[in-house]
Formats: structure tokens, C-alpha cells, sequence
């Protein structure tokens, strides 16, 4: 019998193999919580691989510190993180590396971190044959939790911002995508900042805690779309046990935005937009919107199983089963 390699098993099978040493619901999450006496912490924890998510031909130094910092942060939002704490760092690099290129990383490294808050707390380095960054982000539980988990039949599916620029600006900078005569100026500008420098929404937390009128709920569904919105939606059903609703007529697109199938599945597959997809319930979420007009209503979640299903798309649409998978 052939041995199982990474490619075949697919990024969810092995972290889902990896649970098993790990304590009971540790991955159901973006980020790991940790109850202290005196304040809870999250804890996340990403890498950025050469050619993988990056190379010097797509990313300058400064860029790939600044996203590098900015992926992880998106994560400890997407739970409810109110306070960025601190970084460290893992680096291999290669013996050829110049000086030069680390400067730059940290540079754009701190440059998040001042934006954003935190500090470098320490690390590691070490050689190896390609460049990886790997950078855990500690920050503060805020008081109310944004969970995976926690979506419930009846509430409003929503998210913040727009999908599928990542993904555009990253077909972009690798001159891949063929259809460039279908983009205006503003959607290429607009696409190459978004995949160079996410920058997530660190005030809208504290607007979804604001506009809520009750204030017995102490814990929401959510995720971010680091890994597409499809996948995003995906998640939710599968760790809240419900169906994810989405209508194709809802969903908030950039102003040029291209019609067709390719360009739904970019929108849908792309990943790396960094926006957060959560649930509400239905006096909750009026309230928020009339608060954030970058937030839309996207669809709902009902009872039924873990699955995701779509609404009003054009020609009968149907999605490929292809998600994002580091392999």
C-alpha cells in the first residue's frame, strides 16, 4: 500500500489528524485561548514560506514584515482579541541572505506593530534552504468572544469589506491573470494594496459591542476570510453544527468588479482578504449597520447540516469543492 503524502490528505486532514494530541476542541479556532488569574490571552501563531506565500519578485522585504505581522493579527481579531500584546519570531533563512533584505522585514515588521500595537518580544533564527517567517501573536481576550463555534439558527450572516482583491492583486503582481483588459485603473490599484498591505479592521469590535442593545450575549460566530469566504462560511457551519446562507445578490463587491464564473470563483476562493464573517442576531445586526456602512448582510444560518448553500447565483452557478490548502 502506498504511503499517504501531504498533497492527497490536504491541510484540514492533517490538522485534524494533529488534534488527536492536543486537548479536546484546541483547533476548532483561528486562536488558542489561555485563561490566566489575571487576564485571558490568545495566541496565534503563522508562517510565510518562500514561493509559497511569497517571493522578491511579488512582495518587497518591507511588505512581506508588514503582512506578516498584519495575517496573524486578523486571526486574534477574528476571536476578540481587544489588545495586541506582542510578536516573536521565528526566521530560517538562507547562508546567501543579504543583510539588506532582514532589515527591511523588520522594518516593515514594526511599522505594523506601531500601527497596530505590540512589540517584538523575542525569537529565534536559523539556516535553512528557503526563507520562513514564523510569527506568534499574543493579545487580550476582549469581553466578548468571537468564535467559530458559536452561530446560531435564525441569526444574520454578515461580513466587513470586499473579497477576491487579495487574490487579484496577487495574479496581479505575478503577471498570471489574463483578463487585465476587464480592470480599471482603481480595481488594479485597489487589488495590489490589499494583497501588499491587508490591513484589518481593529475599531470593528468595539462597533459590534456598541450597537448591541442586549447585552446578555457574551459571545458571537465568527471567523476571518484569510483562507476565501467560501472557506470562511464553510467553517462556521462545520464547528456551529448549521447551514451558512449565502445570496449571490448581497454580497458586497468592489465598484469594477468583473461579471462571469471566473471571477465568482476568485471572489469566493481567493483568500488572504483578511474580512471578518460572523453572525448576529437580527436586532443586533440592524443596529450594527446603521453603525458601519462597510458592513453587509450576506445571508443567514438555519438548522441543518454542516454545509454551505448559496442563493440567486447567475446560470445556476455551481461552486467547484476547492478550497484553500497550503498543499
Amino acid at each position: 500500500m502506498p504511503k499517504e503524502i501531504l498533497k492527497n490528505i490536504g491541510e484540514k486532514e492533517l490538522i485534524k489528524r494533529l488534534s488527536k494530541y492536543m486537548p479536546n476542541n484546541q483547533i476548532i479556532d483561528d486562536c488558542a485561548f489561555l485563561r490566566t488569574n489575571q487576564q485571558d490571552l490568545l495566541i496565534n501563531t503563522d508562517l510565510m514560506v518562500e514561493n509559497t506565500h511569497f517571493n522578491n519578485r511579488i512582495l518587497t522585504p518591507r511588505d512581506i514584515g508588514y503582512k506578516s505581522v498584519t495575517a496573524n493579527l486578523s486571526d486574534l481579531l477574528s476571536s476578540g482579541c481587544n489588545q495586541i500584546l506582542g510578536i516573536t519570531i521565528g526566521l530560517v533563512l538562507t547562508s546567501r541572505t543579504e543583510w539588506e533584505w532582514v532589515k527591511e522585514l523588520y522594518e516593515g515588521i514594526n511599522e505594523a506593530l506601531f500601527e497596530y500595537g505590540g512589540s517584538i518580544l523575542g525569537g529565534d533564527c536559523s539556516s535553512g534552504k528557503i526563507k520562513t517567517i514564523c510569527i506568534t501573536a499574543f493579545g487580550i481576550q476582549g469581553k466578548l468572544k468571537l468564535r467559530r463555534y458559536a452561530c446560531k439558527p435564525g441569526e444574520v450572516l454578515m461580513t466587513t469589506g470586499f473579497h477576491g482583491l487579495s487574490k487579484l492583486g496577487f495574479m496581479l503582481k505575478s503577471e498570471s491573470l489574463k483578463e487585465q483588459n476587464l480592470l480599471t485603473q482603481k480595481l488594479k490599484i485597489d487589488s495590489e494594496k490589499t494583497f501588499c498591505r491587508p490591513r484589518p479592521n481593529v475599531a470593528i469590535l468595539d462597533t459590534i459591542i456598541k450597537s448591541n442593545r442586549n447585552q446578555v450575549l457574551k459571545e458571537i460566530g465568527c471567523t476571518d476570510s484569510s483562507d476565501g469566504l467560501y472557506q470562511a462560511l464553510s467553517d462556521l457551519a462545520t464547528a456551529s453544527n448549521c447551514t451558512t446562507v449565502i445570496d449571490y445578490l448581497k454580497i458586497p463587491k468592489h465598484e469594477s468588479w468583473p461579471t462571469g464564473d471566473i471571477w465568482n470563483k476568485y471572489y469566493l476562493f481567493g483568500g488572504e482578504d483578511y474580512e471578518l464573517v460572523f453572525s448576529l442576531p437580527k436586532e443586533w445586526a440592524r443596529e450594527l449597520i446603521k453603525k458601519d456602512q462597510s458592513i453587509t448582510e450576506i445571508g443567514f444560518i438555519k438548522k441543518g447540516k454542516a454545509s454551505v448553500e448559496l442563493m440567486n447565483f447567475p446560470n445556476n452557478y455551481h461552486l467547484p469543492s476547492q478550497i484553500f490548502s497550503h498543499f
